[in-house]
């Protein structure tokens, strides 16, 4: 996975894991629990926002937002293992399984095992999974859209966002532990 250039996305990244002292000085500690103040609320309700406009843009290709991004890989990719589906998409296998399983079943992809190792399964679109990018072109273009957002803020939005994951990516689980004493 590509890091992300923190100092185009106009930041400077901390040590990777490092929570210092400041990262929230300035607010009263009454303010630390509030439902606004917490960055993974005001994420998770957009990500609920952007579920519901891709469901109803992708609901003319039969597809749903895991889908899609499945959709997105291969025909980025051409063909790849599971395994490399599940990296670039952040999936574990237990959840990558029954979304391709699904995608064969109405024909989208087909899966073949390694002749080399059994173990190994490669994934590619089939000639309906190819035909169906003509027909998924517009909608990125129907997304950004209902956004409200220009082409540069898309941009410098989805920058942070990467740069965000790749810092939490890098944060030892440890030092979110209560300290004991």
């Amino acid at each position: 996975m590509e890091k992300p250039d923190t100092e185009k996305a106009g930041t400077e990244a901390p040590e990777a894991g490092v929570l210092g002292p400041g990262v929230l000085d300035g607010l009263p500690d009454e303010e630390f629990l509030r439902l606004d103040r917490q960055i993974c609320f005001s994420l998770h309700a957009a990500a609920r926002a952007f579920n519901g406009v891709y469901r109803e843009a992708l609901g003319e290709l039969g597809l749903t937002y895991p889908q899609y991004l499945v959709m997105l890989v291969l025909w980025e990719q051409g063909e790849l293992p599971v395994k490399g589906i599940g990296e670039r998409l952040r999936l574990d296998s237990g959840t990558l399984s029954p979304l391709l399983k699904r995608l064969e079943a109405a024909g989208l992809v087909e899966r073949r095992r390694s002749p080399e190792d059994e173990r190994s399964v490669t994934v590619r679109t089939t000639p309906g999974g190819a035909a169906l990018r003509e027909r998924a072109l517009g909608v990125p273009r129907r997304i950004a859209a209902a956004t409200g957002l220009g082409v540069e803020e898309i941009g410098e939005l989805r920058e942070r966002l990467a740069v965000l994951a790749a810092r939490l990516d890098g944060v030892d689980p440890g030092a979110l532990r209560p300290a004991c004493g």
